[in-house]
């Protein structure tokens, strides 16, 4: 490897609630750096949320991230002229990038209303476990049970 690894950068908080995974949130929603048009989603997003169930909705946000989650997920490993798919363990910061990932990608497939509407209906249906999101959450988690044979090959 040439040079020195980047430095990682510090997320500041977003302003509203003081929560740096909310603004994890903001910038993975954000497109071509407009900040304030995803701050307006997300912020309007956690209204509707916080309208429909009348719960603090950083609490409803958290609990969607812990049913999202992935613990496990394969990674394809070459050996001998094969490709195997080897389970692998998800490390911390991998696991809330694909978190946000299949959330925002759930909520955008879904046509016809404003994003915050999607997004929040996203959120609330993967914090009761349901949805599109824990949908490909479990898909992964049964992909990394189904090649558990392959485990060998992780290093």
């Amino acid at each position: 490897m040439r040079g020195k690894k980047a430095t990682r950068r510090e997320i500041t908080p977003d302003p509203k609630f003081g929560n740096v995974v909310v603004a994890k949130l903001i910038n993975t929603i954000m497109q071509n750096g407009k900040k304030t048009v995803a701050q307006g989603i997300v912020y309007d997003a956690f209204e509707l949320m916080n309208k429909k169930t009348s719960e603090d909705p950083i609490e409803t946000f958290e609990k969607a991230l812990k049913n999202v989650m992935p613990s496990l997920e394969v990674k394809s490993k070459r050996v001998g002229g094969a490709n195997y798919q080897v389970p692998m363990s998800v490390r911390g910061d991998r696991r809330y990038l694909l978190t946000f990932r299949w959330i925002i990608t759930a909520a955008r497939a879904k046509k016809g209303r404003r994003m915050a509407e999607k997004l929040s209906d996203e959120l609330l249906a993967a914090a009761n476990g349901e949805g599109d999101a824990v949908k490909k959450k479990l898909d992964v988690q049964r992909m990394a049970e189904a090649n558990r044979a392959f485990a060998h090959f992780a290093k």
